[in-house]
This record gives C-alpha cells, structure tokens and sequence, in this order.
C-alpha cells in the first residue's frame, strides 16, 4: 500500500513486498486493536478475541524488524471477560506514565504492563453506574490525548462517562443521546463528540454540560451512526459511518448538518475510519469489500466530478473489521480481517 517510488535495483521483488507488509495470525477472530505509542515500543500493537464466549483473550504483539516477523509473548497474553469492544495504549509517547492499556466491554478495565514487560495486571475496573452490580454495555471509548487521565466512554444506555483514571471516579456522566451511544472521540482536552443510533453526531463542552451540538443527523430515518472520527490535525472535520452503509461522510463542524463531502468508493458497509495522525487531508477507511483506502481531501471544499477517488488502495484478504494508524509512526497502518493482522508501510 504505498505510492510508486524506485525500488533497490538490488532488492528482489519479494523482498521489497515483504518489507511493506507484515501479517500475523491470531489464535481466534481479531475484533480491537490498537498501536502503542511509547518511543520505546515501536511495533507493537494490542489485538483482542471476538469469541462469543464469557472468556476471551487480549494479546500483545510486537513486530522483530530484524526477521519481518510479528511475534506474541506469552507473558503478555491474558484472559478478558467478554470481547472487548475496543483497546487503547496510554497516550504517553515520552514514557512519562506507566504503561498502561484500557479495554471496553462490560466495564471500563485498565490494564498496567510491568516495568521489565513480563507481566500484565488488571489495575482498575470502573463501573458507571453506581446503583448497580451491572451496567449498560460499552461501546467505545477514547482515551484523552492532551490530559491523559481523562478517559470517556459510550454506552448502550445513552449514556457518555467522563473519567478519571487516576483518581477511579466518575468526573461526568451525560445522556448524551436518544438511543444506544456507539462510539466517542475527543476533540481537545473538554470537548467530546459522539454518534449513537439516534443517527446524530453530538458536540460536547464540559464547561457547559447542559447542552450539547448536533453536528449532523443521518438523512435516512432510522440510520444508526456507529463509528465517528475526529480529525486531531485540523479538528473542523470529523468522519462519521452510518450502520451497513458503503459511504463515509466527512463533515465540517462549521458547517452542521452538511457533509463537505461523502466518500462513496467502498463496494460493501464501511466499518473503520482514521485519520492520518501527520496529516490534515488525509484519512483511511476499510470495510466489508476488504479494502483499506487512503484518500486526499485537500480538495474537499470544490466538487469533484464523479466524486472523490481514493489515491491508495489496499485489497485484503477478507472483510476487515479494524483498521489503526500509527500515531508515533505515521507510515504504519494496521489492519484486523478474520483472524490475521497486517501493518501495512503507506
């Protein structure tokens, strides 16, 4: 997946293919997935089970650049109730903080990697509601880039819960919707947005917890919004998919309600969104055609004739569920499709 540039006459072709894709192959069905941040540990990604099982797993992997190859550790290997509906790595890129991993499923769970990353233990587990043993089930969670001890999730319940993890309490706790929260991200240190299967995408300002903004709100009734992407470069724009749909729309918070523009190359439902973590303009999409797409939107405000086209495109070898960029190696993309794990050099 990357643009044509003069290979090593010296390098077979093989070589030069296989030092663009890496690929690992899990134990089980890969669902979450997530790049670590840390300068210390490049390559190595979280990966999670989606067994429909009370028991599931979570592995750590990490990519020997020396032999190409994607190994796990056994030590990092643990059990995790439920499938987890997403993983995190701390935002911690100078390794200031423990090394730390959240997941969602039943509860919010925060995991902490040893010193000498032999072990994992679970550190804390957060419930949200406090008039019960049980909870709504999370959806999604993002993790606070500029503060982070700040971590909100999104339930089923229509809820949003603000965290801090530090202190293991609840900072807020909004109904941010009218129907199940699918998805959360921040867009700075107080200010969050959300999607739900009300089909709107919601602004909020923790300075004002009363109120909160309808960016967009999906033109089909009944048309769940489920995943929602927050541009971190340039954060007038945001992507959002819509439930079995094969179009991503990108909008401009200055502009509710009308998408800039709406990405429509995808063959079947899109699942996955993320922006380039180094650029403005550009932002990835995969989906149930398995492929992974890179589009340039510098041009996003003129028409396109036709519509836009995407200027990379990666084909894999089933439909993929997952896709991540690397925020501390921007030309890494990973991807999740059945149960095989591929980082992809663009």
């Amino acid at each position: 997946m990357t643009a044509t540039s003069d290979p090593n006459p010296e390098v077979s072709d093989e070589q030069q293919k296989r030092s663009e894709i890496y690929t690992y192959e899990a134990p089980w069905y890969i669902y979450a997935m997530n790049w670590s941040v840390r300068r210390d540990k490049k390559y190595r990604l979280a990966i999670a089970s989606l067994l429909e099982q009370y028991a599931n797993r979570l592995q750590i992997v990490q990519l020997d650049d020396s032999n190409g190859e994607i190994r796990s550790d056994p030590n990092l290997s643990f059990d995790h109730p439920y499938p987890a509906t997403k993983t995190i790595f701390i935002p911690d890129k100078d390794c200031q903080k423990p090394d730390l991993l959240a997941t969602s499923s039943d509860f919010l769970r925060i995991w902490r990697i040893s010193d000498d990353g032999s072990r994992v233990d679970l550190k804390s587990l957060l419930n949200g509601n406090k008039n019960s043993e049980f909870c709504g089930p999370l959806t999604s969670f993002d993790w606070n880039e500029a503060e982070p001890k700040r971590i909100g999730t999104s339930s089923i319940d229509t809820t949003c819960t603000i965290w801090d993890i530090e202190k293991e309490t609840v900072d807020t706790q909004l109904i941010a919707h009218d129907k199940e929260v699918y998805d959360i991200a921040w867009g700075g240190v107080g200010v969050f947005a959300s999607v739900s299967a009300d089909g709107s995408v919601r602004v909020f300002d923790l300075r004002d917890k009363e109120h909160s903004t309808i960016i967009y709100e999906s033109s089909e009734p009944d048309a769940p919004l489920v995943r929602l992407g927050w541009n971190k470069q340039d954060p007038r724009y945001m992507a959002t998919i819509i439930m079995d749909s094969a179009k991503v729309v990108v909008l401009d918070i200055r502009f509710p309600t009308l998408p800039v523009v709406e990405l429509r190359r995808h063959q079947a439902s899109v699942n996955a969104v993320a922006w380039a973590p180094h650029s403005s303009c550009h932002i990835c999409t995969a989906g149930d055609d398995s492929q992974a797409l890179i589009w340039d939107l510098s041009s996003m405000g003129q028409p396109v004739e036709g519509g836009l086209d995407p200027i990379l495109a990666y084909t894999a070898g089933a439909e993929i569920e997952q896709l991540q960029w690397s925020s501390s190696q921007p030309d890494w993309v990973a991807i999740a499709f059945s149960t095989k794990l591929q980082i992809l050099r663009v």
